[in-house]
């Protein structure tokens, strides 16, 4: 059950608001009008950021927590929230995501509704009556010394990390075609890596094609690849997917979406507050977005941003 503060950051300053007109390849973008007109319900101000690009939304984000910004909101999928995020992370700003996105996994496993306008009602209600429910943020910090990142729902570290990385340097074919190709491609090339990990302190050394590490459940739009990571439990929960061969593990996919993938016998489960995860030429992802070269530090943040709910 998710804690609960309440009154705490009565906003005073204008309700931001981040919207992705192209999350869920738009198929909400005509909601916006209507979005915006339901928090302005909740009486304060609403103030729609302008962004062309993530980098810009991220910026827009920051400056208008920095502005004085009574609350932020941001109406999108998983990248979109993500990057909002950044900006709330550790402070007392309170922040509402809208799930309108192809994954919308953060909103849905911290208990938003998974309809837009359902989601800004319960926003708006909150604003009024001062709601707020902390829940917890891994913190993902990078061993050369860089910027920390943070995130809300999954990092992924081994094929998952490995496909989208492939996808994304990929010019065609456009859309949804362009990640099934990239599936296919690194399927062929399907190998254990080996991957030093600490725990708490802990060292372990596993052969690996799969690890996430979870403050939430679920990424992808509701693969519960951490079925029982809890993001009020002040831990991470870490998945390996061992010596799986390719025809195991696609027999093993359609198991993630209900989270049964974890009795299989090549599957282990950690949970920890400090993950420190090592693995030749991997690139992370955190919450479907590129995050950082392994190796990476992951610290479970407790309470670190505070949900209009």
């Amino acid at each position: 059950m998710l804690a609960v503060t309440a009154h705490d950051h009565v906003p005073t300053g204008p309700v931001a608001v981040l919207a992705n007109p192209t999350a869920g390849r738009g198929r909400h973008r005509g909601l916006l009008p209507e979005l915006l007109a339901r928090l302005g319900t909740a009486g304060h101000p609403v103030r729609l950021l302008e962004a062309r690009t993530p980098d810009e939304a991220e910026a827009a984000c920051h400056a208008a927590v920095a502005d004085g910004a009574g609350a932020l909101v941001a109406v999108g999928g998983d990248g979109t929230i993500h990057r909002a995020l950044q900006a709330v992370a550790g402070t007392d700003v309170p922040f509402g995501p809208v799930p309108a996105g192809t994954g919308n996994d953060f909103a849905v496993d911290t208990g938003f509704p998974a309809d837009p306008l359902a989601a800004a009602e319960v926003i708006a209600a909150a604003l009024r009556e001062g709601r707020r429910h902390p829940v917890d943020l891994a913190r993902l910090t990078a061993a050369d010394g860089g910027p920390d990142r943070w995130y809300g729902a999954v990092l992924a570290a081994g094929f998952d990390a490995i496909v989208n990385e492939r996808a994304n340097r990929m010019r065609r074919p456009r859309g949804p075609r362009r990640y099934d190709l990239a599936i296919l491609v690194e399927l062929a090339r399907l190998r254990p890596r080996r991957y030093r990990l600490r725990l708490d302190g802990v060292p372990h050394e596993v052969d690996a094609v799969l690890v996430a590490v979870g403050n939430c459940a679920s990424y992808g739009g509701g693969m519960r690849i951490c079925p029982d990571a809890d993001p009020t439990d002040g831990l991470l929960d870490v998945v390996v997917g061992g010596r799986f061969d390719r025809r195991t593990l696609m027999r093993v996919k359609p198991q993630i979406y209900r989270g049964t993938h974890v009795t299989h016998p090549l599957v282990r489960s950690y949970r920890a507050r400090t993950v420190e995860l090592w693995a030749e030429g991997i690139t992370s992802y955190a919450d479907g977005e590129r995050a950082l070269e392994l190796p990476v530090r992951i610290t479970a943040e407790p309470q670190a941003v505070r949900l209009l709910r």
